[in-house]
């Protein structure tokens, strides 16, 4: 276990964790659950409260403006999942002793003015400095929202029949702080103009709209039935957390996977398959069967890429991965290659 990078596999989770979580409360509608974004706490009367935590960001080699925009976006992707914005936020900060204050000002106004963009609060947490502390996260951060109970999705709503969409295109933050972390190595084996392309990705890393935009402002679009963030083993990998959230099948056809040009370039040269990497800005969307053209049109109207790429089926069918005419079972990647490819170049001492 020690040599695993990234977040915990499903196997620990559901051995060590997920039926060991403290008292019982009847409130909590959706707890800790493999593939699930979002917990969901039912309040009095008609609302209900949605909670999402991930690690904050500090990574030098991408800067602190770049940090403080994976810190804020990063957990509001999960909280999108639901179909609304979140509300509110507590920050609980570990940061390098060697940090300085001018640094510590600049990375908290950044703070700020992205949670101030989407509309969230900051409601406390704690800062703290660490000797030692020289990690790329830098502590961890909780996202609230409340919301209509009824109207709060969820991924372990998708239902069989549902044709599962996939906005954007696999990879995007992955390729986007591969370039930004190892620029020589982008532009001497890629050339600068792939370099400059890839790290212009790296804004592109929020689907908050994506989420909104299918869902409709006023959630008045109820062919949606599900949404799941593509995070640590890209859209492959959020297709089958999906489909295990929701406990049923599914068929993905592998030639309609949008992967860009760039990064096809970029994960070839860090020796990665760009479906099952670390792709923050794209959102895995299920809906209605019928209703699968006027999504994409939907969100096409907002300039948002969006295609079908499979199908949620029956349970029995099984998770599987149409390629070259092949049925095979979908794989599952309990590490994504991105964080060795990541550890590998900076061992490497790729600049």
């Amino acid at each position: 276990m020690k040599d695993k990078l990234g977040k915990v596999d499903h196997n620990i989770f559901a051995d060590i964790i997920q039926q060991k979580c403290g008292y019982h409360r009847n409130e909590v509608r959706v707890g800790p659950q493999f593939g699930v974004d979002v917990s969901i706490i039912d309040l009095p009367g008609e609302m209900a409260m949605a909670v999402t935590s991930d690690p904050l960001s500090l990574i030098p080699s991408l800067g602190l403006e770049e940090s403080a925009w994976l810190s804020v976006q990063l957990m509001t992707n999960d909280m999108a999942t639901t179909g609304f914005a979140p509300m509110y936020g507590q920050f609980v900060l570990n940061l390098p002793a060697t940090f300085s204050k001018n640094d510590f000002k600049t990375y908290w106004n950044y703070i700020h003015k992205f949670s101030s963009d989407i509309g969230i609060a900051i409601t406390g947490g704690h800062t703290g400095f660490i000797e030692g502390q020289n990690s790329t996260i830098a502590g961890g951060g909780t996202f609230f929202t409340i919301a209509p109970k009824l109207q709060l999705l969820t991924s372990q709503n998708a239902r069989p029949g549902d044709i599962i969409l996939v906005t954007k295109q696999c990879a995007i933050s992955s390729t986007s702080i591969l370039a930004m972390s190892f620029p020589e190595k982008l532009k001497n084996n890629l050339g600068n103009e792939t370099y400059q392309k890839a790290c212009a990705m790296f804004y592109e890393t929020s689907s908050l709209k994506d989420a909104l935009t299918a869902v409709g402002n006023q959630t008045d679009h109820n062919d949606i039935t599900a949404m799941h963030d593509v995070t640590e083993g890209g859209v492959l990998g959020a297709i089958y957390e999906l489909a295990c959230a929701s406990d049923n099948g599914v068929v993905v056809f592998n030639n309609q996977i949008p992967i860009g040009k760039i990064q096809n370039e970029v994960c070839a040269l860090f020796s990665i398959d760009p479906r099952y990497c670390v792709g923050a800005g794209s959102m895995i969307i299920t809906c209605k069967k019928d209703k699968a053209s006027a999504v994409i049109e939907r969100l096409k109207a907002e300039n948002i890429p969006c295609c079908a790429v499979g199908e949620i089926k029956e349970k029995e069918y099984g998770i599987k991965l149409i390629e070259n005419d092949k049925e095979t079972d979908l794989i599952y990647l309990e590490q994504d290659p991105y964080w060795a490819a990541f550890y590998k170049a900076y061992r490497e001492g790729w600049k």
